[in-house]
């Protein structure tokens, strides 16, 4: 990854800091892209105090154009474009019966509406050079059933399946893309969530066949993976990282 360019959406914590610390480790210029300016800051600083070469910027990337032309800007400035996570997404949840339009848009609209003009953007640009890699995240939602994550998962099942069709169409032209599916993750928001609610983290965490949940580090590391030429002929794949949850046909005991 040394000296190569990649942009991180929702850099600001969790699976998208992460990353973003790993690629800066590895040695790559990482684009940090958040819709909060006073975390992304932050987070910019710390890798930056650790030798990191990074840069930010603030968008929504449910606005298609602006999104579109700030990945477009980045390869203008640096001359090239190497690689792409798109992290950010839109969660909501709730039972079918009680999900309005608006809801479901909306997380269509962060969900995979923003992974298609990200990675159409991304895709211009490395086709034109012949290389690049884009890893887009998914979930083991998009993958299993779970009850009241009805537009979520749909969502995610969305990416997956876009992502196989792009690295279709990407193939010929030296570029790869694939998916990654992260299973329960213990970001900021969950360890917050399971801090008030210890006996649900237990629960869960028994039903994976690792009894535990995952760090965004753990899943940073396979995103990288999938990022380098360590995978060059790794494509149109979805990499679960779950503990083993996906593969497990029944919850024991």
């Amino acid at each position: 990854m040394q000296d190569r360019i990649v942009i991180v959406t929702g850099a600001s914590d969790g699976i998208g800091r992460a990353t973003a610390a790993h690629l800066a480790r590895a040695g790559a210029h990482v684009v940090m892209l958040a819709r909060r300016q006073a975390p992304l800051e932050a987070a910019a600083a710390e890798l930056r105090e650790a030798g990191g070469s990074v840069e930010t910027a603030i968008v929504d990337i449910t606005d298609s154009a602006a999104l579109d032309s700030l990945i477009t800007g980045v390869a203008e400035r640096h001359g090239r474009l190497d690689g792409l996570v798109n992290n950010a997404a839109q969660v909501s949840m709730g039972p079918i019966v009680d999900i309005d339009d608006a809801t479901w848009r909306q997380t269509f609209a962060g969900g995979i509406d923003a992974v298609f003009v990200a990675t159409r953007a991304a895709l211009r640009v490395m086709q034109a050079q012949g290389s690049g890699s884009i890893v887009n995240i998914a979930s083991t939602n998009g993958e299993r059933a779970m009850p009241w994550m009805g537009a979520y998962s749909a969502s995610k099942a969305a990416t997956i399946h876009f992502s196989r069709v792009a690295a279709m169409e990407a193939a010929p032209h030296g570029v790869r893309v694939n998916a990654l599916s992260p299973g329960m993750i213990m970001t900021p928001g969950n360890l917050n969530y399971y801090q008030q609610e210890p006996e649900a983290q237990q629960r869960v965490e028994a039903a994976i066949p690792a009894q535990r949940g995952g760090t965004p580090e753990e899943v940073a590391a396979a995103i990288a993976f999938l990022l380098s030429d360590d995978a060059t002929y790794v494509n149109g794949v979805c990499l679960e990282v779950d503990g083993g949850k996906a593969a497990q046909l029944f919850i024991p005991g």
